[in-house]
């Protein structure tokens, strides 16, 4: 039966929005590819700032280059991606979760982003997001972590590591640093989704009126976003560190590692060790993540609703 005007305006009118439904999964399959792009390509960088950061050797451009040297040398270059099966399997659930919920979030705070009039509510949208990730992903975090500083000889796979802690430390114990964690999450997640949303609605309205700004643009205010939230909050992913590679019951509490690593080894050597390596991978990191999942999300999204006109025009 052939279609009336007033037909085809209700149709036009209902593809103009996905259901949430729709948004919630491509925003989960988007932001599975983004985690996955971006910490494949710094994986290298992660275990070697994850290695600095659970000793108390001193750290330099020098002696990171060193150790990733002598890495390539003596283990070859996958060892460079070890534990990167354990950041897999914690990072496609966790930047899932963590895009999917900032949207959500978002949306349920009624953020006027485009307004840029709730700057408040924006940072919250954010730290909520990562603490939602974080919360539901912690015990893959910790097994990736123990993972990069130790050999393939004590935990060969993921599942070793679980089974490990379980037996010999308990399974509270895949829990242990998870309060410094969220205490960083909050200004991290918050800061850099902040950042990033604020840049590119400026973005919108000086440069481009597109709802995604051109990939490269995105790649630099993630980058932007990364650097600023991972400097915000670097002293409590010391300290998360420390205590989830803690076997020996030195690094019990928050305080306590703070005073420790700061009486034994001071603020820049201590609690900002690494910092200027999260310089270089952190931004990359970031900017590939916000950069990929805006791209795939807006080609699913486009796919479904070009999908959904076909399928309104033959009814």
């Amino acid at each position: 039966m052939a279609k009336t005007a007033e037909n085809i305006s209700v149709s036009h009118k209902k593809v103009k929005t996905l259901s949430n439904t729709q948004l919630v999964i491509t925003s989960l399959a988007a932001g599975a590819v983004a985690g996955a792009l971006a910490k494949s390509t710094i994986a290298p960088l992660d275990r070697t700032k994850i290695n600095f950061q659970v000793s108390h050797k001193p750290y330099s451009t020098r002696k990171a280059l060193k150790f990733i040297l002598k890495t390539l040398k003596s283990e070859g270059i996958l060892a460079l991606w070890r534990g990167n099966s354990a950041t897999m399997a914690r990072i496609v659930p966790h930047a899932a979760i963590q895009f999917t919920a900032h949207e959500q979030w978002k949306r349920i705070l009624k953020v006027d982003q485009a307004g840029g009039t709730t700057p408040g509510k924006l940072f919250l949208a954010g730290s909520l997001a990562g603490v939602t990730s974080q919360s539901l992903t912690y015990p893959l975090d910790l097994a990736r972590a123990r993972m990069a500083v130790t050999s393939r000889q004590e935990y060969s796979t993921l599942r070793q590591v679980f089974m490990k802690i379980y037996h010999l430390e308990g399974i509270t114990v895949l829990y242990r640093g998870y309060v410094p964690t969220i205490l960083g999450v909050i200004p991290y997640a918050g800061v850099s989704f902040f950042i990033y949303d604020t840049l590119k609605r400026l973005y919108r309205e000086h440069v481009d009126p597109k709802q995604t700004p051109h990939p490269l643009a995105s790649l630099g205010f993630g980058a932007i976003a990364g650097m600023l939230g991972q400097s915000s909050s670097y002293p409590l992913d010391i300290v998360r560190r420390r205590m989830q590679t803690d076997t020996n019951g030195q690094y019990s509490t928050i305080v306590g590692t703070l005073k420790y690593v700061y009486k034994r080894e001071g603020l820049k050597r201590g609690l900002y060790k690494g910092l200027s390596m999260n310089w270089i991978k952190g931004p990359i990191s970031v900017g590939i993540s916000y950069a990929t999942y805006d791209n795939v999300k807006d080609f699913l999204r486009n796919i479904l609703t070009k999908y959904r006109t076909k399928v309104l025009y033959i009814e």
